[in-house]
């Protein structure tokens, strides 16, 4: 009877390893009511972005420390009711947390998250020159976590809004839709943008001298590869702005050629 009935369990059931993809909202602040007027101005002008996505709530940047050797976000109650509320109004499905400490991660079990043991560092980026650094920001980074598929590239058909973020760990990405100002799309391959290029690409991330960034129509924030970059600071001249055009590395030095 025994043998019949293990037989019947390992025929109804399998547990497997799964890798699914992922929106991670890495929060600035404990204070919800700031968050919740951050998310209504960032995602205003696209509601039903996420279409009930599963969400990972990133805390690793609310356990620095100041100058005094303290931080009021590190030990900071965050009601996590209210947060998964505030979330899901936005048409996600908050599923875990990451990055807390132990006080955080155990009000977040009670109200019913889970603890995802992911990396919470945020996707590599080249250095930015002063005069391009953004001032200080309680709104949350909004980074779409999506593992590359087997064939090494990975394909995004949704345009990526300002704050938002896709790194294509391992391999190459392929965004269909328009890169907006402010937002970054990152790869340790190349990048290819079948649209308006606005925002920030950084292709050659891990330091692949040999990957490039292609777009249908270049009008980068600023293009990066391998650390090298570029900046819309040096206007792009006219025979790529706005046209299709490739970024690869001439040596030390960033060069933009148009594709005929």
């Amino acid at each position: 009877m025994a043998d019949v009935s293990a037989a019947r369990t390992k025929a109804v059931f399998e547990f497997k390893s799964a890798t699914l993809p992922l929106i991670a909202v890495i929060l600035k602040t404990s204070d919800l009511d700031v968050l919740a007027e951050a998310l209504d101005a960032q995602l205003a002008d696209s509601p039903d972005f996420f279409e009930q996505e599963p969400v990972v709530i990133d805390l690793s940047l609310l356990q620095g420390q100041d100058e005094d050797g303290g931080n009021a976000d590190a030990t900071a109650e965050i009601d996590f009711a209210a947060l998964r509320s505030l979330l899901a109004r936005h048409q996600t499905q908050p599923i875990a947390v990451r990055g807390g400490n132990a006080a955080q991660n155990a009000a977040a079990r009670a109200a019913g998250l889970s603890l995802a043991a992911m990396p919470s560092a945020p996707a590599p980026r080249p250095p930015a020159p002063p005069a391009e650094a953004p001032a200080a920001s309680e709104a949350p980074q909004i980074v779409r976590e999506v593992p590359v598929p087997a064939n090494g590239t990975l394909l995004i058909d949704k345009p990526l809004r300002s704050g938002q973020q896709v790194y294509a760990r391992g391999g190459d990405v392929v965004v269909t839709a328009v890169v907006s100002f402010g937002a970054e799309v990152i790869a340790d391959g190349n990048v290819h943008v079948y649209a308006p290029l606005r925002g920030k690409a950084i292709a050659g991330a891990r330091g692949n001298t040999e990957a490039r960034i292609f777009s249908t129509c270049m009008e980068a924030q600023l293009v990066a590869i391998a650390g090298i970059y570029r900046t819309n600071e040096v206007p792009l001249p006219d025979t790529v702005l706005g046209k299709s055009a490739q970024v690869r590395l001439d040596g030390k030095k960033i060069a933009i050629d148009a594709i005929p």
